[in-house]
């Protein structure tokens, strides 16, 4: 009976993997043939390992900790976590974001955390929508199209402002409070390995804005391996999941790619496409069809936001949370999750067409 139960919780856990290979499966039967990966897709998964390795190693070291003990002492740690994300989003991609600041929400002694994460990965799909390099699909349509910087901006500029302005008010709403009562002198002591994974976090940021090559992440990997074995305990199920999805999404652009002949509504199938195949993969198949790259920035972004695969970034704040020790409420979450997702989805699709009529 135990053993039927740890069964069952494993698979509420990871269903979003059983669900990619599944989707998989049957895609790659229907399209009669297995999906091939890119050299970008390979890129993104092993920046995804070393990004995983890396932030590991920061936990271990208690630098996370420590920067959470001091976030729930102050006050509007709502607003500041949210702002925060919006913000590094823009210039460390929305991934990346999640995954500095997530962790450290997850550690703080305080009720609402749900809610704090879900917001936190809304903010950052609509801080990352902002600059060229805030996310993969805005860098592509960036380079694709030669688009100028000002221009880019002042496209997509009123879809941040107004999620960034809806979260700001939610977040003052939100009111958290301390679930456990602070031991006077309580302080975590941080190993000297911090500054070795503070240089690895540093070079990935590098090697994401092509200032470094890729490979420079193998440094941190080799270094894991034989200096600090614990940071490569990691969510391997979370990364087998993007591998699956790649592969699903793969043979969804076979499948569309054969329908798709009318580039009028770029904006709504991308956004509604997303949902499924994700924004990423979702940009790069409509870029072939179409040179309307205001209504595919616009499509992509709003794509983002809803199902838990509208983005990766949706996906790592998913599964961060519902990996957590912690963690004890997972259908309430992902109702919860989905259910503001698709709230800011339907927003984004009204402001669309709204400005387009002004």
């Amino acid at each position: 009976m135990k053993n039927n139960k740890v069964f069952l919780d494993f698979i509420l856990k990871e269903w979003l993997l059983f669900a990619s290979v599944t989707g998989l499966l049957i895609t790659s039967i229907y399209v009669n043939q297995i999906p091939t990966f890119s050299t970008r897709e390979i890129e993104i998964i092993f920046i995804i390992a070393v990004l995983f390795v890396t932030v590991k190693g920061l936990e271990n070291s208690g630098l996370i900790l420590r920067l959470s003990q001091r976030l729930e002492k102050g006050s509007f740690i709502p607003l500041k976590l949210v702002v925060t994300t919006f913000f590094l989003s823009m210039f460390i991609t929305n991934d990346i974001a999640l995954m500095v600041v997530v962790p450290v929400t997850l550690l703080l002694k305080i009720n609402h955390k749900d809610f704090l994460v879900i917001f936190e990965a809304l903010s950052a799909n609509a801080g990352s929508a902002l600059t060229p390099i805030g996310n993969p699909q805005n860098l592509f349509i960036y380079w694709f199209y030669g688009i100028r910087p000002d221009l880019f901006l002042s496209t997509i500029a009123p879809f941040s402002i107004l999620y960034l302005t809806i979260l700001v008010i939610f977040s003052l709403f939100l009111k958290t409070k301390n679930s456990e009562v602070f031991e006077e002198e309580q302080t975590t002591i941080i190993s000297r390995k911090v500054f070795i994974y503070v240089v690895f976090f540093l070079l990935l940021i590098l090697s994401v804005l092509h200032i470094l090559p890729v490979w420079i992440g193998i440094i941190a990997i080799v270094y894991s391996s034989i200096f600090d074995r614990n940071s490569l305990k990691i969510d391997y199920a979370l990364l087998l999941t993007f591998i699956f999805f790649f592969g699903l999404a793969e043979n969804m652009r076979v499948i569309f790619s054969s329908n798709i002949e009318n580039s009028g509504h770029i904006f709504i199938f991308s956004a509604l496409i997303s949902q499924v195949i994700s924004n990423v993969p979702t940009t790069l198949l409509f870029a072939k069809f179409t040179g309307q790259w205001k209504a595919l920035l616009w499509g992509s972004n709003v794509g983002g936001f809803g199902s838990l695969v509208g983005s990766l970034a949706n996906l790592i704040a998913y599964k961060l949370y519902i990996s957590h020790k912690t963690t004890n409420n997972i259908s309430t979450f992902t109702l919860k999750y989905v259910t503001l997702g698709y709230v800011f989805f339907f927003i984004g699709i009204l402001l669309y067409f709204g400005l387009e009529r002004i």
